[in-house]
């Protein structure tokens, strides 16, 4: 068996038993996945792993993964199964000929993964968050994450929709969020939608949502886009789950400056033909109750 403390160097990455966690630490490299080099280093802690495993990989190599429990983990409850076996972070690639040193690896880390976790998933994820990165350029805009409790999306002049220019830019508060869809811009379709508590209504197509931004071509790449949602997701988590009480989101919508400007870039919209008469009087009347 390994002793804590032991290192474990494979391809693109090494893996640390400490007393109470597993640290996976990323090389950087120009073989080494994007998603890899921007999570740099990760601390799992033992209760948040199901079990370990060690199978045959691609070209002569093995492989050992720490399987991590369902809810454990921000990044992999928003990858939701998607991400490539080469871009799973849990992963670790070793040359076939040391693949008793792998099983002696596995077997050590099976010993201190707890057969009866105490379940603190309820109270947040026991991975931390990915560091970065907190803003990304979309194909229709830019998202931006201040780390703490606000995401906004800048809408594109060229590329965003008409239903898009017509709400205007979009703050949205972590605590009215309820959680983070994520699709892979690996295949067509990709976008990232943010979920407001209490659901209702809201545009079947990504590109007419204002809570949602759209990949496309190099534009919200995994390893930019996936580290953006955990980290919003895991905000949300850390929040108080209860709805937000309505005195309470007026007060966080009801900056002065923020809905003068709003009214601003609606008033343009309808200058510019792209808002009816209709429409410019019943959002002006919505963004003034804010008040």
């Amino acid at each position: 068996m390994r002793r804590m403390g032991d290192v474990l160097a494979g391809i693109h990455a090494t893996w640390e038993l400490e007393s109470d966690a597993l640290v996976i630490r990323f090389e950087r490299g120009i073989r080494t996945p994007r998603l890899f080099q921007a999570l740099r280093e990760r601390r799992v802690p033992y209760e948040a792993l199901a079990s370990a495993a060690l199978a045959p990989g691609r070209r002569g190599t093995v492989v050992l993964r720490a399987v991590p429990r369902p809810g454990a983990d921000p990044l992999m409850e928003a990858a939701a199964g998607q991400l490539k076996d080469t871009c799973d972070p849990y992963r670790l690639a070793l040359p076939a000929d040391r693949e008793e040193l792998a099983a002696h690896w596995r077997d050590a880390l099976a010993s201190v993964i707890p057969s009866d976790p105490a379940d603190r998933l309820d109270t947040g994820f026991l991975v931390a968050a990915p560091q970065g990165p907190r803003s990304f350029k979309a194909y229709d805009g830019k998202a931006t994450f201040d780390g703490v409790s606000e995401v906004s999306f800048r809408w594109s002049s060229t590329m965003a929709t008409s239903e898009k220019w017509k709400t205007g830019d979009q703050s949205f508060r972590i605590r009215e969020l309820s959680g983070v869809e994520w699709r892979t811009p690996a295949s067509p379709g990709g976008f990232l939608r943010l979920l407001p508590r209490g659901g209702g209504a809201r545009p079947e197509r990504p590109d007419h949502d204002p809570a949602s931004v759209v990949f496309g071509l190099g534009y919200g790449p995994v390893h930019d886009s996936l580290p953006f949602a955990a980290a919003v997701l895991a905000a949300i988590r850390a929040k108080d789950r209860a709805p937000v009480p309505a005195g309470a989101r007026g007060a966080a919508h009801g900056d002065p400056g923020a809905i003068a400007e709003r009214i601003r870039h609606l008033g343009e919209l309808h200058q510019a033909g792209l808002v009816t008469d209709e429409e410019f009087a019943a959002k002006k009347t919505e963004l003034l109750a804010e008040l």
